[in-house]
This record gives structure tokens, C-alpha cells and sequence, in this order.
């Protein structure tokens, strides 16, 4: 009997804004390049494998009713003609995508789930064909990702609106050789007002420019520069506006430049963009994959060695996925706990958190995309293709400002806001929390030096950040430094000029310190090697040396008030202030900004790392209340929160009233309420209730020993740009993870790593 449905069925082409996962499955890394392809459902465009022991599309079938959908499977062809179309006119800094038809040949039939698999050709209807052929035109789900994410709008500003030049002139061919300033003939950036040519800003590797057309803005006050060699037939350029620090967009460029004799009609692109030039730096940054003497490292294969592929400035987000999930809660909890999940989850996969860390769990761990890939000759080393987790990362940095972007971010930030946001999704399902594996408390001592009372507080955290000792012997050479020391730094006591001391009514100096309140199963370490030259973080390339065997953490147990201590009164009128993340304020006073605008700059950019409260300062420094007193907690009322906010705190698993609270205390900021909710979990939002005592997270039972059980290292001058690996420990060898490259590494660069986890031992 026919399948009835393909006439039956009401189907819908998809526009430019419908995500198509015709690439891969959905909740498997299972593609269109495999033996039997993945299908793709005719209504809603999920993709979904066909391999017997997961069939994600017939599960899809089973949740949905939605019975149709195109099998694709793709062949790599011989690319026959090398010729590639005219370029578009750009007006936009973006990733375009590339035509994938010269590189393959697909195969394509319908499948109907609710005829047990009755197949059909694509074109057996009209309505299928016009459809089957919008998908296969249509930009795929992850490409459309990437593309925005790239995407870098390019805007005028008030100073190319208005830009006043000077009177015309030719420039000779002699003076467009090299900068004014310098021999420099290449980076060269032409002044529009004045026609002054000057080379470009030196990179923090010294390459690059001199900072001449910088000086000149800063002495002359132009600030629209050209970069030459960048200047195209169709009217483009980097113009860069030195006053916005930015790069614009100026509407009438070809006049412009034409004040200086340059005819854009004649000009030829030579040189690469700023965005091009970044891209490739990124790129080049590599580990090696060979030993001292030369030879290759061995690579591994199989379940627990699957590689993580470059997404485009992707290595923060793979190391540290390599290093998290080599932790055994994570495994337990997204690899066997979750194996059944796509039975009855009822999200879009796409969308749903638990599927997707599902998904790059199974990826991580089934060993299926873990395989040695055929060789083509005896001398060519093994090598996988390892996984790409695109959707991971659409799905993690949606709606966050530099996660959701392609640009290099800091590993240790991306640490940060990945567990902040595991803990959150796992709150709604009350369910075992792997970051609780990360838990512990700091306790902080404070003591008036005049009164010499003290007082203690206990403040949760999910790792420490250690400054590590700069001692330089030479140029850009440093003495390594033992890691008890870096240790010893981080608990050693400073003074705090002008504390306001309750007890003495009057301002002193005080002192305080940190030392731990308790112990994590596996603890964080992040090690700031960088310095702020000129407003610009410089790391520093200073070795820590580890001893042998376990580190032992018994000194740097706290111990509370001690008999004798007498407390500091505690002072009911001083308003609370709200929490922030202690090692982005750190990072911020490192740069020489003051402690009060550090913390302004975190609650008014939500708490999301010190790069974004960085740009917030640099954009506020001016404002007039800069310095005003911080906004306190517990003075707030909550019959300013709107439903709208009640209603968010309430989705993510909470009570009305203890929504309500949250809000109460935090100003009616809803993010300021979920940091609220979250740091105080057994708040019933009653008014005058008493919260029961929950015991702190961690263990006080010594000993405190650890062993280095995976780090994150990174290659380059910045945390913004370069390279990050990840080294884990497994088997007791160390493997080393290069995005999806993946080997044994037998002398793993321990003291130069930037994140550490240790594990208890």
C-alpha cells in the first residue's frame, strides 16, 4: 500500500530565519557524511540519526507524530573547477558561506516514519520537491551560528559624519612609500584630514607598527585613518577612528580619498583587514605535536581521547570542556545518567541544555568519533576528526556578549560562567549538581589595627586565583617560582587604609587575610601571569615549580576566632554589599583601576567577567558618579518588582516568595536576585523565617592533599589571543589535547599551565 502521508502532510519550505540541522543529528554527532546519513524531519527540519542503537529520528518520530523526512546523505567529489565567483561587496566584517556544491554530491530520499520506513524519491510530489530543495539551498543550522557570530557590524560615527579635511593634494608616489616617522612600508594608516601617513599600532608581540598614526591623533587630534592596501575597487577600507577607538564606516570614502589624489577605482586590496589579521594570529598559535628529538607524539584513539575541532577562536571553550569532563560527577551525570533523556525530553533538542551536554558527553566518551582516520601513505601520522561542538556553543553563549561571539575569550571566564550556568539549569530539575565537585568556602579575617578586634566571614567559591610572583632577571626572562610561594602570597595578610571601624568609631587601618573555610573534591587554580602595560595585559612568562608527589594544603586551613579574639561589633546600620566575583575584581585592580570602580563597573555589566566590566570602565570613566558609594543590598522594596521579573525567578525553579525577597534585597535586579537566590539556597522568602543552617560545601578532614589532575595552558602574549591545550592525566599518562588533535605527551609543560584543576588524592 502507498504511503499516504507524502500527499497528506502539510509541509512548509523553510524561510532564512529556520534553523535546518541537516549537517548532523541533533543529539548525536552522527552527519550527513556517515554510511547512512542523518534524516531530516519535513516539519519542524530536526536532524536526527538513523544508526539502530540510537535512531534519534524515529525517536523524533515517536515525540513529534511528524512523519516525513529527507534521508541526506553526502559524498566528497573531486572538485573539478577551481574558479571561485566575484567578490561581494562588503559592508559588513562577517564570515560568508561557502558554496559546498563543488565539494559534494549528496543522495537524497524521503522517509516515512509512520509507514515503518517506506522510502520515496525527493521529487514524488511538488510540494516535497520545492521543500526538499529549500533545505538543501538553505544556510544550515550551524553555519547560520557561525555566521552570526562572526558578524561584526561595521558603523559611521560622528567623526567620519563630520570629518573637516584640509586643503586638496596629491600625495607623490614617494611620500605613499613608508611612514612619516619611520622606514615602515607596510600597516601604513593615511591620515583624511591632514593626509599624514603613519604605521599602526605595535602588537604585543612587537610586531606590527611603531604607534606613529597613533601619536599623530594625539597630537593633532584627527582621528579618521585608511589603511592602505586595504582599499578596494567597490569603496572599502579599514577606517579606524582613533577618538572612538573602533573601527567605522565612512560613507564617503571614494571623496576622501580623493582630496589625497587616490582614485578607489584603480585601487587593488594588498594588504590583509584588521579582522583578518586577528583571525590568522589566532591560527597560527600551535603546540607542538612532536617530542625534542623530532619524532611525532604518539596519538590515542578510543572512548575518553575524542579531539574537540577549532571552531574559529574555539580552544578556551575545548580545553576546558577536556578538563571538566574528565572529572568522573561530569561523566556520571551527562554520559550515564542522561542516557535515556532523549526518550521523553520534549524541548528541542537544539535548545535543551541536557541534551546537548548529553550529546558532547556521548561525543567525548562513546569512542565512535575517536577512530584513526585511513591513511594515505605509511609515513603519515594516524589522526581523527574528532567532534565539533557548534551547537554546544551556540547553546552556551546564547545571549551572553562575548560568548556568543567567535572572537578568543579567556579560558578561566568561560570556566566561570559555564559552571554559574550549570548550576542554575540544574537547580530547575533537582537533580545532582557535578559543580558541587568544585565547592568550597574562602574564610576572610579582618582586624582593626588601632582596637585590634576581628572579625570572620565565610564566603562560598568554586576555585582561587593566585598571582604568580614576577621576579625578572633579564629580558622578558623571569626566576621560576615555587607554588607554595604563589600560595603563600595568596593568604598573606595587606592592610586596608581607611576602614571605618565600629568599634573605634573612626577610620584606621586595618588587616585582612583569606585562608580556606573548607576543601574541594577537585580544586581550581588559576594563575595570573600578566602584567597591564600601557592599560594592555602583557603575559608574563613565569614557570611554577611543582614539588614532587602531592601537594599538601594543611597550612592554609583557617582556623575562626581564636580564644582571646574579641569580635568587632557587627553594624546594623551599614547596608550590605551586593557579592562579586573576587578574582574579576582583582584582575581590574591589577590594571590600576580603584576597588570601588572595579565593583561598579561588575554590577553594572551583571557580574560576567572582568574583560566586559574592562570595557565598561573605559567607556564610563568620565561619568560623574563614578566614584559615588556602591548601591547596597537589603534596602530595597519589593513592591517595585515587576511580574515580569517574579516570573523569570519562578521558571528557573524558585517560589514567588522567595523571588520576591531576592528582589527585595537586590534592588529589584533580577540577575543581582539569582546571584542572591543561588548564595542563599535555604531563603524560604517568609518574612522573619528562620533558614535552616546548610552545611558548607567542601570537608575541614585533613589531610588536604591534591594531585595535578588536568590543566589548561595557553600560547601567545594576552589571554585574548593565541592558543590554549588542554594536558589531562589518564591512565597514568599524560595526553595531550590540541583541539582535535589528541597524543600522549611525555613531558607535559606543568609550570606554565593558566588553569589548574587538582584533584583531591
Amino acid at each position: 500500500m502507498a504511503c499516504t502521508h507524502i500527499t497528506s502532510t502539510q509541509l512548509k519550505a523553510p524561510s532564512v530565519y529556520t534553523q535546518v540541522h541537516k549537517e548532523e543529528c541533533t543529539q548525536c554527532f552522527d552527519s550527513q557524511d556517515g554510511s547512512e546519513g542523518i534524516d531530516v524531519c519535513l516539519t519542524c527540519f530536526n536532524g536526527g540519526c538513523i544508526a539502530s542503537e540510537r535512531d534519534h529520528a524515529r525517536n523524533h518520530f515517536n515525540l513529534t507524530g511528524h512523519p516525513l523526512a529527507l534521508n541526506i546523505r553526502r559524498y566528497i567529489v573531486d572538485k573539478l573547477d577551481d574558479g571561485t565567483p566575484p567578490p561581494q561587496k562588503i559592508s559588513k566584517l562577517a564570515i560568508v558561506p561557502e558554496d559546498e556544491e563543488v565539494k559534494y554530491d549528496y543522495s537524497l530520499k524521503i522517509r516515512c516514519y509512520a509507514c515503518q520506513g517506506a522510502e520515496a524519491a525527493k521529487d514524488c510530489t511538488p510540494e516535497i520537491s520545492a521543500v526538499v530543495e529549500a533545505i538543501m539551498s538553505a544556510m544550515s543550522s550551524a553555519k547560520q551560528s557561525e555566521v552570526k557570530a562572526w558578524e561584526e557590524e561595521i558603523t559611521a560615527c560622528e567623526h567620519t559624519l563630520c570629518l573637516q579635511q584640509e586643503t586638496s593634494k596629491k600625495l607623490e608616489q614617494q611620500s605613499l612609500a613608508h611612514c612619516a616617522d619611520c622606514e615602515l612600508n607596510e600597516n601604513l594608516w593615511l591620515c583624511l584630514t591632514c593626509g599624514n601617513l603613519a604605521c599602526g599600532r605595535r602588537h604585543y608581540d612587537g610586531s606590527g607598527g611603531n604607534n606613529h598614526a597613533l601619536e599623530h591623533f594625539e597630537k593633532t587630534g584627527h582621528a579618521i585613518s585608511c589603511k592602505l592596501g586595504t582599499i578596494t575597487p567597490e569603496g572599502t577600507a579599514d577606517i579606524y577612528c582613533y577618538a572612538c577607538n573602533d573601527a567605522r564606516l565612512d560613507n564617503d570614502l571614494s571623496t576622501h580619498l580623493a582630496n589625497w589624489g587616490i582614485n578607489i577605482s584603480q585601487q587593488t586590496k594588498t594588504e590583509k583587514s584588521m579582522t583578518e589579521l586577528q583571525l590568522e594570529q589566532n591560527l597560527k598559535f600551535d603546540f607542538s605535536m612532536t617530542t625534542e628529538d623530532g619524532k611525532q607524539l604518539e596519538p590515542k584513539f578510543g572512548p575518553g581521547y575524542t579531539g574537540l575541532k577549532n571552531l574559529g577562536n574555539s580552544c578556551y571553550m575545548a580545553s576546558v570542556l577536556q578538563s571538566v569532563f574528565d572529572i568522573k560527577a561530569f561523566q556520571e551525570r551527562y554520559y550515564h545518567q542522561l542516557d535515556d533523556h532523549a526518550k521523553t525530553c520534549s524541548n528541542e533538542p537544539a535548545n535543551c541544555w541536557h541534551c546537548q551536554l548529553h550529546k558532547l558527553a556521548d561525543g567525548m566518551f562513546s569512542g565512535r568519533y575517536s577512530q584513526p582516520n585511513p591513511k594515505k601513505s605509511d609515513e603519515q601520522v594516524p589522526s581523527q576528526d574528532g567532534i565539533a561542538p557548534g551547537m554546544f556553543k551556540a547553546l552556551v553563549g546564547k545571549g551572553h556578549e562575548e560568548f556568543s561571539t567567535m572572537r578568543q575569550q579567556d579560558a578561566y571566564e568561560f570556566f566561570q560562567y559555564l559552571t554559574k550556568t550549570i548550576t542554575q539549569k540544574e537547580h530547575v530539575t533537582k537533580t545532582a549538581d557535578p559543580t558541587s565537585q568544585f565547592e568550597f568556602t574562602i574564610e576572610q579575617r579582618l582586624q582593626c589595627g588601632k582596637c585590634k578586634k576581628v572579625r570572620y566571614q565565610t564566603d562560598n567559591a568554586n576555585s582561587i586565583s593566585l598571582s604568580v610572583p614576577a621576579k625578572q632577571v633579564g629580558e622578558d626572562v623571569y626566576e621560576p617560582v615555587d607554588f607554595y610561594e604563589c600560595m603563600d602570597t595568596f593568604v598573606a595578610e595587606e592592610s586596608v587604609e581607611g576602614y571605618n571601624c565600629p568599634s573605634c568609631s573612626e577610620k584606621t587601618t586595618a588587616h585582612k587575610s583569606s585562608k580556606f573555610g573548607t576543601f574541594p573534591k577537585v580544586l581550581v587554580v588559576h594563575a595570573r601571569r600578566f602584567a597591564f602595560i600601557d592599560w594592555v595585559p602583557r603575559k608574563l612568562n613565569v614557570e611554577i615549580k611543582f614539588p614532587e608527589g602531592k601537594l599538601n594544603f594543611d597550612n592554609y586551613l583557617g582556623c575562626g576566632q581564636q580564644p582571646g579574639e574579641e569580635a568587632l561589633p557587627e553594624d546594623a546600620l551599614v547596608a550590605v554589599e551586593p557579592q562579586f566575583d573576587q578574582a574579576a575584581v582583582e584582575q581590574l585592580m591589577a590594571m590600576g583601576f580603584p576597588e570601588n570602580r572595579c565593583k561598579r563597573a561588575l554590577l553594572n555589566t551583571g557580574n560576567n567577567g572582568a574583560e566586559i566590566a574592562m570595557n565598561w570602565l573605559f567607556e564610563h570613566m568620565e561619568d560623574p558618579g563614578i566614584d559615588d558609594p556602591l548601591p547596597s543590598q537589603g534596602g530595597g522594596d519589593s513592591s517595585g518588582a515587576s511580574e515580569e521579573q517574579i516570573s523569570i525567578l519562578c521558571e528557573m525553579g524558585f517560589t514567588p516568595l522567595q523571588a520576591k525577597k531576592a528582589l527585595k534585597e537586590t534592588g529589584n535586579d533580577a540577575q543581582r536576585a539569582l546571584d542572591w537566590l543561588f548564595s542563599h539556597p535555604d531563603e524560604t522568602g517568609e518574612e522573619n523565617s528562620e533558614t535552616t543552617q546548610k552545611e558548607a560545601p567542601g570537608d575541614t578532614n585533613q589531610p588536604f592533599n591534591y594531585i595535578v589532575k588536568s590543566f589548561v595552558s595557553h600560547k601567545g602574549t594576552s589571554v585574548h589571543c593565541g592558543h590554549y591545550v588542554a594536558h589531562v592525566l589518564k591512565e597514568g599518562q599524560w595526553v595531550l589535547f590540541n583541539d582535535n588533535k589528541v597524543a600522549i605527551s611525555p613531558k607535559p609543560p606543568i609550570g606554565e599551565a593558566y588553569l589548574y584543576f587538582l584533584q583531591r588524592a
